[in-house]
């Protein structure tokens, strides 16, 4: 991550993510519209809703992205990718919104906490700069804690909440290193 504070994270590593990264959101994003349908009261659908609404602006930085790299966001994902994205939209589709913000939990908070520690650092004339932008203001950190704030007010299997939260972290990790890999 600190390449992209830098600048100096190679252009090829970086186009990889945005193609898997926006393939993940777009799965992220069903996984919070079914969510937004299987929610147990009005308060719950209105924070799936207003997440749902922040994963369209994460999606519109992709496309973006996209155009300004050169990015085919309909690349092929890896099978890191797919892996995340597969347990992911299991999760929503089959079980609880509960056990889904534990598997969403992980990812939001992981891209708001790496926005807040490389804000300090990033050069402004890195080329990343924008992506840090983006996960580093209080609002992407608000958007962590209301997700966070539905995984402790849902009701679900404690074990399984521990168990998903978990996998989520696992996948995660192999998700970036897949795009590291891709040099």
């Amino acid at each position: 991550m600190q390449g992209i504070a830098s600048g100096r994270l190679e252009r090829s590593v970086f186009q990889h993510y945005v193609a898997q990264d926006a393939f993940f959101l777009e799965a992220f994003a069903r996984a919070y519209a079914l969510c937004v349908a299987r929610a147990p009261d009005c308060e719950s659908m209105r924070a799936f809703m207003k997440l749902l609404d922040a994963v369209d602006d994460e999606l519109e930085l992709h496309r973006s992205y996209a155009e300004r790299w050169e990015v085919n966001l309909v690349a092929v994902p890896t099978e890191a990718t797919r892996a995340y994205t597969d347990f992911l939209l299991r999760v929503a589709s089959l079980e609880s919104p509960a056990h889904t913000t534990a598997a969403m939990a992980p990812c939001m908070r992981l891209y708001a906490w790496l926005g807040q520690q490389l804000k300090p650092v990033a050069l402004r004339d890195s080329p990343y700069y924008e992506w840090v932008e983006t996960y580093s203001p209080d609002e992407f950190d608000a958007h962590a804690a209301a997700l966070e704030a539905l995984v402790d007010r849902l009701t679900g299997d404690e074990s399984t909440l521990y168990s998903h939260y978990s996998t989520a972290m696992r996948l995660e990790l192999a998700f970036f290193e897949s795009s590291l890999a891709s040099r």
